[in-house]
């Protein structure tokens, strides 16, 4: 049987990283959090699981969850966020791969928790992520905030497990629009830096097309009022991020 090491980073996650941590005992052979400078009890609690807190100032998704990889004694990784949890389906899926470890690397589903609703709908599921592998065949990409781990070319034998990991998302409409005004920063940043620029029509029929995207075409209606609070909030969160790097091309 392999040894895992289950590996998170965290920021103020006092409310998600108990849970997180809970779902995890037996199935870890240690646990890594790599911490950003928590100001609440997130360490505390994590010390408390017994898990190894490691400090860096936060420079990115990306490179805070390649970095935290470097903290931990396995190559084999399991990798959540602190607001996520595996559920009893997928514990025991993680539990028998260990006893062989026959692919590179393993996809699962993510199950979000909206304000109390869980959403199957507006292209939030099954949110597929690849979050168990050989640390030595891959690493995390994408454009910051929005990480995803790729395994290196010849290493990509895989295989999607059963189960889902739970994420709890937003508790509370405010907590969505935060999270907004904080990734679209992100964003915008991130596609100036890339050299990407936003045309005016963008801040118009983007944001349209994501509704109708998320509410029509993926079926948030049948998420009810969750459904329809996701699709407006994602075509705001559009415009916003447009909106953002417009201002950044009127002063760079």
């Amino acid at each position: 049987m392999i040894k895992l090491s289950v590996v998170i980073i965290s920021y103020n996650e006092e409310k998600n990283i108990g849970r997180c941590l809970e779902s995890v005992k037996g199935v870890a052979d240690e646990i890594v959090v790599l911490d950003s400078g928590s100001t609440d009890a997130t360490t505390e609690i994590c010390k408390r699981y017994g898990a190894s807190v490691f400090h860096h100032k936060f420079d990115g998704h990306i490179e805070q969850k390649n970095r935290a990889i470097t903290f931990a004694q396995y190559p084999h990784i399991l990798s959540l966020d602190a607001d996520e949890a595996l559920n009893e389906t997928l514990r025991k899926e993680v539990m028998e791969i260990k006893k062989n470890f026959a692919k590179d690397g393993y996809y699962m589903n993510r199950l979000t928790n909206y304000c109390g609703h869980w959403v199957k709908h507006c292209g939030w599921y099954p949110d597929t992520k690849l979050r168990l592998w050989d640390s030595r065949k891959g690493r995390w990409t994408g454009v910051n905030p929005h990480d995803k781990y790729e395994l290196f070319e010849g290493d990509k034998n895989t295989a999607h497990l059963k189960g889902d990991i739970l994420h709890y998302s937003y508790y509370t409409l405010q907590d969505h629009y935060r999270q907004v005004e904080y990734f679209t920063s992100i964003s915008a940043k991130a596609y100036f830096e890339k050299g990407k620029r936003a045309a005016i029509y963008k801040l118009v029929l983007n944001p349209v097309a994501k509704f109708l995207d998320h509410y029509i075409f993926k079926l948030g209606f049948m998420d009810g009022k969750a459904g329809y609070l996701i699709s407006r909030i994602s075509a705001y969160a559009t415009w916003l991020k447009y909106k953002k790097l417009r201002e950044l091309q009127a002063h760079g």
